[in-house]
């Protein structure tokens, strides 16, 4: 509701029409006080007919702030939106209600602890926010052709499992905002399969800091690749049953389809990626068109439809999670038969990797504490220089981009040859999509600028940072 526009109801039993009353009177303000705006009396009558004089005047618009607290935001995401009746007649986002400063704070940690911050961007996806910004940072090191197979092989691994736990928080929340509640419990039931994997191998659910510049923290533990062998089939199945549930639903079909419609066209002009740009019509990922970590040894495919619309963005994440699983059973695969490091063997640059997970979480092995704390002076040294200073990087700027689940997320790292970032600056998809509310929405009614909200799935962690 404007600032200039008042409604007030009075006893239904007067019957008078809006035009019968002083527009600038309310019948209910206190003696004598003046109102800011214009006031319509809405005194009995159809409350259809009440709206239909109120929009009949061309000057008067109603604005409703949906956010930044909504439960159909998808976290503090603010929506202006500018109404005659139902229908949108302008929609602007306002954003910034979850900034933390992310970026600022890298300049002031090593190069590796910029993980620990990068991956609280988007909370959601956060193992491919770590790749791109180590992707970047060995790019700078010179090291992208010395990173081992395995490390690149599991990076592949956790990325695809994160993808499908993205795309089912989408869903899921997607589906809760439309009252469809058995989607998000089977949504988040598959996904805590996911997590539990991901607790097995970083020791954490979400906010790894497991993907580091050379590598990745640790190997695999005993007994990883079996869980997600016996995985893969459940999670299959979790998928399978929300396509059966969604996909041919006339509900949620009268929802969908033809809501948030944004074509090609808009979406090569907005800069969109991802989901909503293959469900225009475009096969466009990086994974194919710049492979990186590997990929271009996998078989798989990239899922397009042409409808460009919300129900097509749904049907092109279910495949999505479908060519993901294919990818991790060829990892799995591959980690079988392929040991070896997961770090890089520079020691000046590589973090000890030989970690255990614990009761009490992740740390060195016993083996390289006896090393360092018992019989070699030099590595205790080298260990307390490497994790308190850090490595230095060359001068120099550097762009590594990836296939996240929202679409490109690329990290430009500077720096001044120091041990510390002297810029990290990302380019996070939830941002650039963002642009799109304004196209997807104007037009529309107020309850579909829920779903096209949804179908873009902006997680305010990325878009914020």
């Amino acid at each position: 509701m404007s600032d200039s526009t008042v409604f007030t109801a009075a006893d239904p039993d007067e019957v008078h029409r809006i035009d019968d009353l002083d527009e600038n009177v309310d019948i209910y303000a206190a003696s004598g006080a003046q109102s800011d705006g214009r006031v319509f009396n809405a005194v009995g009558g159809d409350w259809e007919d009440i709206v239909g004089e109120v929009g009949s005047r061309p000057e008067e618009r109603i604005v409703v702030n949906m956010g930044p607290q909504h439960p159909s935001t998808h976290g503090v995401l603010r929506l202006i939106l500018e109404l005659e009746g139902e229908t949108v007649t302008e929609a602007r986002a306002g954003i910034g209600y979850l900034h933390t400063g992310i970026e600022k704070n890298m300049e002031f940690r090593t190069w590796t602890q910029g993980v620990t911050f990068c991956t609280r961007m988007d909370y959601v996806m956060p193992l491919h926010t770590e790749t791109a910004y180590c992707l970047a940072v060995e790019k700078l090191l010179g090291i992208t052709d010395q990173i081992p197979e395995r490390a690149s092989a599991i990076r592949v691994l956790m990325m695809e499992l994160n993808r499908i736990t993205s795309h089912l928080v989408c869903m899921g929340t997607g589906g809760m905002e439309m009252g469809a509640t058995t989607v998000m419990t089977i949504g988040f039931r598959e996904r805590e399969r996911i997590l539990s994997v991901f607790e097995m191998i970083s020791g954490l659910r979400m906010n790894h800091a497991y993907i580091r510049p050379g590598g990745v923290a640790q190997d695999l533990p005993a007994g990883a690749l079996q869980a997600i062998r016996d995985l893969i089939p459940e999670v299959r199945k979790g998928i399978h049953e929300l396509e059966l549930l969604m996909l041919e639903n006339p509900i949620l079909k009268g929802r969908m389809v033809g809501v948030g419609s944004l074509d090609l066209t808009g979406c090569m002009a907005l800069g969109i990626t991802g989901p909503m740009l293959r469900s225009a019509g475009l096969p466009h990922d990086l994974r194919k068109s710049a492979p990186y970590c590997g990929y271009e040894k996998y078989d798989f495919d990239i899922p397009v439809r042409h409808g460009a619309d919300a129900y097509d963005r749904l049907c092109v994440r279910i495949d999505e999670m479908y060519q993901s699983l294919r990818i991790v059973e060829q990892v799995c695969d591959e980690l079988q038969n392929n040991p070896g490091p997961v770090m890089v063997e520079d020691k000046k640059i590589a973090w000890p990797a030989q970690l255990a997970v614990g009761p009490d979480g992740m740390g060195n092995s016993l083996a390289h504490i006896k090393e360092i704390m018992g019989t070699s002076m030099e590595s205790l040294i080298h260990h307390f220089k490497l994790v308190t200073e850090g490595f230095r990087v060359p001068p120099g700027q550097a762009y590594a981009a990836v296939e996240s689940a929202k679409g490109e997320l690329g990290c430009h790292a500077v720096s001044d040859g120091g041990t510390r970032p002297y810029r990290v600056h990302f380019r996070e998809p939830s941002f650039n999509n963002l642009q799109a509310v304004s196209a997807m929405c104007e037009g529309a009614q107020v309850a579909d600028v829920i779903v096209a909200v949804a179908s873009i799935d902006p997680v305010m962690g990325g878009v914020d940072r």
